[in-house]
């Protein structure tokens, strides 16, 4: 079989983004991002509870520091879940700053912030499981863009409980139906 058959038998790739969004520009966005093949990678949920290992403990680092990376991100509520993450995101290029200047020359789309926070963490954590290059992420990730306060305090009340839902959660591996 050649790659163009292969390619026809393939499903189509759907990609989740809105197509004349711009992903630079300032708002709250609202990111899921599941572990390659929803792997547990991150810890344990007990009695409502994270208890984070090493590698979400790293996932929880990488996190706080995009800031310091991206300086016109706000890195809101997050919740380290065994196989997936869900934060908020708040990119604010007007108070982006360059130094004692403002910088208004490069903003940075939620894509590629992700993509970084990805990178962080999937290299860090494995080199402490010394498989360098081996997935932890999977290909994509979900957004959703926030849209008001209103969804925004539902998101981030969402988020806050996610750990005790997780027994009936659909990321949750017990529930998958095989």
């Amino acid at each position: 079989m050649n790659s163009e058959q292969r390619d026809r038998n393939l499903p189509e790739r759907h990609y989740p983004r809105l197509h004349a969004f711009d992903y630079s520009r300032e708002g709250a966005y609202f990111v899921t991002i599941c572990t390659h093949e929803k792997q547990n990678l991150f810890g344990d949920v007990w009695d409502g509870s994270i208890q984070l290992n090493p590698y979400g403990n790293i996932v929880t680092s990488c996190w706080q520091e995009l800031p310091l990376h991206y300086p016109a991100v706000t890195n809101d509520i997050f919740i380290v879940m065994p196989n997936h993450f869900h934060g908020i995101i708040v990119i604010d290029n007007m108070n982006k700053r360059s130094g004692l200047k403002p910088d208004p020359t490069r903003t940075h789309t939620l894509s590629e912030i992700v993509r970084a926070f990805k990178t962080f963490s999937a290299r860090k954590i494995n080199e402490i499981r010394n498989s360098q290059g081996t997935p932890v992420w999977q290909r994509s990730f979900y957004e959703h863009i926030i849209r008001g306060e209103s969804e925004y305090k539902q998101i981030a009340e969402y988020i806050l409980f996610n750990t005790s839902k997780w027994e009936l959660d659909r990321e949750n591996p017990k529930n998958f139906i095989q």
